[in-house]
C-alpha cells in the first residue's frame, strides 16, 4: 500500500502537482468519497489554479466509477462550497491549497451540511480507502456530471446577514492576490453603496504579483499603500481560496483576527443577547473579555476548523473567531467565509459613523506577538520538555491544545505543527516590550531544553 501520509494532512489533503497529487490519486479520493459519504451525488468546485480543473474532474470519474453522480459548481471560494453544502445537503469537495504557493493544490472536504471532515471525522478512512483504490484499475464508466450555477444565491445568502438599507457609502480596497476573492467580492459588492477598488483581481494561480497568504506582513504592503494612496476606509486581504479575510484600517494599519473576532463577537451579541462565542486558544484576552462585557457565553476550543465547527454544533454557538482570519457562522452552516465578516464590518462602520480604527480603540489592550515558528528536530517531545520545566517554575498549565501557560500578565502557547518539524508559539502581554522579552525568555527556553 502507497504512504499518503504526505499528502493527508489534519484538515484536508494537501501537496505539490503533479509528484505528490495527482489525477490518478484524485480518481482513486473520488471513489473513496463517494463510498465513504455514501450519497448519490457529490459537489465539486474549485480555485483558479492551473491543475484545478483536471484534478477535479478526475474526482469526478473516481465518484461515477461506484456509481455516484457529480455537480460540478466550477471555480468558486471555498465558503462558497459550503455555502452550496449546506443549501443542496451534499457532501463538497473544494479544491485548493488555499495560501500555498503556485505549485501546490489539494481538497478540502465536508459532508451534507457544511460538516467538516478533518483526522477524527472521516478522513483517515478516506485515506484507508484510497489507499484500495489506488491498487485497482478504475473502470470504465460514463460521466455522470452537472453543472450547476449559484452564485447569485451565494450573494443573497452572504447579503442576509446584514441589513443592506444601513450599508453607508464607503471607500474600500480589496486585495485578492489573483485569487478568488476576485470572483466572489464583485459579485457581493455589486449594487451596494460602496466605492471598490479591488488589486489583483485576475484569477490567476500562478500568482504573478505576491503570495496569497494575508497572515504574512510583506503580503499587505500592496494593499497598505493602495488604502493611503486612495484615502479609503478600509482594506480588505483574502487568502487564496477566499475563506479568509484580514482589514486594514484607514492609516493602513493591520488589523490582527483576534480584534476582528472581537468586533464582529460583540455585534452578533448585540443582536443576540446571551448567544455563545467561540474563540481559539490563540486568540488573545481581549475576546473573552469583549465576549463576557457584551453579554455573551465564550467558549475556548482547540486551533482548527474541524474542532470549531463541531464546538458550534454541539453548543449552538452563533458565532466563532480564529486568530488565524477564519470566522464561523451558525447562519452560515457553521462555516467560515471571509466576504460575510469583511461585510457585517463594513455594516458596523456604517452604522457607527466611526472610522475602523476609532471603532477598535477599546479593544485594543494587549500586545501580541504573532505566531513564530522554530524548527527542531521533535516537536512533540519540546513541548513535554517546556512543560515539565514550567511546572517547577509556576503560572498555570492547560493542555487542550499544546501548551498553554499562564502568568497572569502574560501567557504562551505553544503547538507541535501537524505537518513540518516546527513548534508555533504564540505570546500576549501588557506592552511591546514586556512581549519582546517573554517571546526572548521562551524562545531561550526552547532552545536550551531541545539542545539537551
Amino acid at each position: 500500500m502507497p504512504d499518503l501520509s504526505h499528502v493527508f494532512k489534519a484538515y484536508d489533503i494537501r501537496g505539490t502537482y503533479p509528484d505528490q497529487i495527482n489525477e490518478d490519486l484524485c480518481r482513486a479520493i473520488g471513489s473513496a468519497v463517494a463510498t465513504f459519504a455514501g450519497v448519490p451525488s457529490i459537489l465539486i468546485a474549485r480555485d483558479m489554479r492551473p491543475s484545478g480543473e483536471d484534478l477535479s474532474f478526475a474526482f469526478a470519474r473516481g465518484a461515477n466509477a461506484v456509481g455516484v453522480s457529480v455537480v460540478d459548481l466550477g471555480m468558486a471560494s471555498t465558503d462558497f462550497l459550503y455555502f452550496a453544502a449546506g443549501k443542496l445537503d451534499a457532501p463538497g469537495a473544494m479544491f485548493t491549497a488555499s495560501h500555498n504557493p503556485a505549485q501546490y493544490n489539494g481538497i478540502k472536504l465536508c459532508l451534507a451540511g457544511a460538516k467538516p471532515i478533518g483526522r477524527d471525522t472521516g478522513l483517515l478512512e478516506i485515506e484507508a480507502l484510497t489507499k484500495e483504490f489506488l491498487a485497482s484499475p478504475a473502470p470504465d464508466q460514463k460521466q455522470l456530471i452537472e453543472r450547476k450555477d449559484l452564485l447569485d444565491e451565494y450573494a443573497a445568502h452572504v447579503h442576509s446577514f446584514v441589513d443592506l438599507e444601513k450599508l453607508k457609502p464607503l471607500k474600500i480596497v480589496c486585495d485578492t492576490a489573483n485569487g478568488m476573492g476576485g470572483l466572489v467580492a464583485p459579485l457581493v459588492f455589486r449594487g451596494l453603496p460602496f466605492s471598490v477598488e479591488i488589486l489583483f483581481e485576475e484569477l490567476d494561480g500562478t500568482f504573478p504579483n505576491h503570495p496569497a497568504d494575508p497572515i504574512q506582513p510583506e503580503n499587505l504592503r500592496d494593499l497598505q499603500a493602495a488604502v493611503l494612496e486612495h484615502g479609503a476606509d478600509v482594506g480588505l486581504a483574502f487568502d487564496g481560496d477566499a475563506d479568509r479575510v484580514f482589514l486594514i484600517d484607514e492609516h493602513a494599519n493591520p488589523v490582527s483576527g483576534s480584534l476582528t473576532t472581537a468586533l464582529v463577537a460583540a455585534s452578533m451579541l448585540d443582536k443576540n443577547p446571551g448567544a455563545t462565542v467561540l474563540y481559539n486558544l490563540i486568540c488573545s484576552r481581549v475576546v473573552p473579555e469583549v465576549i463576557a462585557e457584551h453579554g455573551g457565553i465564550g467558549i475556548r476550543t482547540r486551533v482548527g476548523h474541524s474542532f470549531i465547527k463541531q464546538t458550534m454544533a454541539e453548543t449552538g454557538a452563533i458565532f466563532g473567531g480564529e486568530h488565524s482570519g477564519h470566522y464561523y457562522f451558525r447562519e452560515n452552516y457553521r462555516a467560515d467565509s471571509g466576504i460575510i465578516t469583511a461585510l457585517i464590518v463594513l455594516e458596523l462602520m456604517s452604522m457607527s459613523g466611526q472610522s475602523l480604527s476609532e471603532m477598535l480603540a477599546p479593544f485594543q489592550r494587549y500586545v501580541a506577538s504573532g505566531e513564530i515558528n522554530t524548527e527542531v528536530a521533535d516537536p512533540a517531545a519540546a513541548v513535554e520538555a517546556v512543560a515539565e520545566y514550567v511546572a517547577t517554575t509556576g503560572g498555570t498549565v492547560d493542555r487542550l491544545d499544546g501548551l498553554t501557560v499562564d502568568h497572569g500578565e502574560w501567557w504562551f502557547n505553544l503547538r507541535p505543527s501537524n505537518t513540518e518539524p516546527l513548534l508555533r508559539l504564540n505570546v500576549e502581554a501588557p506592552s511591546e516590550p514586556e512581549c519582546a522579552a517573554h517571546v526572548h525568555e521562551v524562545l531561550e527556553l526552547i532552545s536550551r531544553l531541545s539542545s539537551n
